[in-house]
């Protein structure tokens, strides 16, 4: 059992906002978690003045607006990213997903990319991603149809990545001919230009949710660092359905520590989390 000031987290309650969280989200909260449940709940349940971590589940249940429930998947769903992260899959879309998608699409007459960005966090991954699309794309860039769309559980972290600024220390490991993509707007942050900002649509989207409802296909899907709070059964749930809304031969990135299997059906290996739609 664990305190959080005078309040005890019981194993019972522990369980109850374990089951609401994994029914809602497809995070797995198990006993080596329990610190990240009172780290991340006791500001609620002190703000709110619970007198047990039963009653603030109580709560959630019993508000029909949703807003309990939407605060606690902001508490726990993790936003921690920064730009460049993951270095390589940046440098292996633009020298070879993206010369062949776009050789693919232009013998078939079309000019648009898709590409989602399905766990964006706080916007540091799709704005690289439209960053190197312009790189890549260079003068022939106004030929192209090449919007992100990028989305989060977290409404919290959504609306940072609008605004688009950021510590001016987070754009460090970005090469330096990005920069030019960045304005200072103070000593210490900067923001993304416009040019770059309205590329990027940006939603609140549950992974858990049974129907994508996107009307085309995207050939490109970028969800890193989001598998490894899942159990098996989800992941394999979650690519499927993104084999479902993928162009055949599309790409799918994860983060480097995450894996859908060598022997998935739908998608085959080609390097450490990436991953091709067959």
């Amino acid at each position: 059992m664990q305190h959080i000031g005078h309040l005890k987290l019981t194993d019972e309650e522990l369980q109850q906002l374990s089951a609401l969280i994994y029914k809602h989200t497809g995070i797995v909260i198990d006993d080596e978690k329990r610190s990240l449940i009172i780290n991340r709940l006791q500001k609620d349940v002190a703000a709110h003045g619970f007198s047990s971590y039963y009653e603030y589940y109580k709560k959630i249940l019993e508000d029909k607006s949703g807003f309990m429930l939407s605060r606690l998947i902001d508490r726990i769903s993790t936003n921690f990213t920064y730009f460049w992260r993951e270095s390589d899959h940046f440098v292996y879309l633009k020298k070879v997903v993206l010369p062949e998608i776009t050789k693919k699409l232009e013998k078939k007459g079309r000019h648009d990319l898709r590409i989602w960005c399905a766990a964006a966090a706080t916007g540091e991954e799709p704005y690289t991603i439209v960053m190197v699309l312009k790189e890549f794309l260079g003068f022939r860039a106004h030929e192209w149809k090449h919007d992100i769309l990028a989305t989060d559980i977290s409404s919290v972290a959504l609306e940072k990545a609008r605004k688009g600024v950021y510590q001016k220390d987070s754009i460090e490991k970005l090469p330096r001919e990005l920069w030019k993509y960045f304005k200072q707007v103070s000593d210490d942050s900067v923001e993304v230009r416009e040019e770059i900002r309205r590329q990027v649509l940006y939603r609140r989207f549950n992974l858990m949710n049974k129907v994508f409802p996107f009307k085309g296909k995207f050939q490109v899907i970028f969800c890193r660092n989001v598998l490894i709070y899942f159990d098996p059964q989800t992941r394999a749930q979650l690519a499927d359905r993104f084999y479902q809304i993928m162009e055949p031969g599309g790409y799918l990135f994860l983060g480097h520590t995450e894996t859908i299997g060598r022997n998935n059906p739908h998608f085959r290996y080609v390097q450490p989390a990436v991953y091709q739609r067959v």
